[in-house]
């Protein structure tokens, strides 16, 4: 399966990159992918084989249509009427590290409880940046589970500042 995973990510980083558009659709392709990994249903029913293609298609259709660029669009389509919807996490990953390394940057996983605005996005790479030495491609998450604070994750690299986890040292302490 990883060579299919590696396959659609460097077939769909080389129609994003030809359209000029790699990092939107990037960036578009890792938010769904979290969305499908968030939702226990929608990942269910774009990887049921057992559905019609249509009806697959007709869900990722009614997510993205006018809130995602279409190259988005037809590639995520395209890995759902191929049965492949279940890898489309995988698969959005791996486009997001080829965009990332085609531009000499790291991918740093933010998770947030609340959405960042840009401003706050730009201060958070530029801190990142300095602290691994590289640049950095931030990607927020939204995660209710962190309470408050963040939980950048840059490689094998985890700084936790949530919430959550200043609450369970506490605990363990008392």
């Amino acid at each position: 399966m990883s060579d299919k995973i590696d396959g659609y990510a460097a077939a769909i980083t080389a129609v994003a990159s030809v359209e000029g558009n790699l990092d939107t659709v990037a960036d578009e392709l890792y938010q769904f992918a979290r969305a499908i990994d968030a939702n226990d249903s929608l990942r269910t029913t774009l990887a049921d084989r057992s559905l019609p293609a249509s009806r697959r298609l007709g869900v990722v259709e009614s997510l993205l249509d006018g809130s995602a660029n279409p190259t988005t669009i037809n590639l995520v389509s395209l890995m759902v009427g191929a049965d492949r919807g279940g890898a489309i996490s995988a698969v959005a990953d791996r486009v997001l590290q080829r965009a990332a390394d085609a531009q000499g940057k790291r991918v740093a996983e933010v998770r947030s409880a609340i959405a960042l605005t840009p401003d706050q996005v730009d201060r958070l790479a530029e801190a990142l940046g300095r602290a691994t030495g590289s640049a950095v491609d931030v990607q927020v998450v939204i995660d209710s589970s962190v309470m408050g604070g963040l939980v950048a994750q840059v490689g094998d690299t985890v700084i936790d500042g949530s919430v959550k986890t200043r609450l369970e040292k506490l605990k363990e302490r008392v």
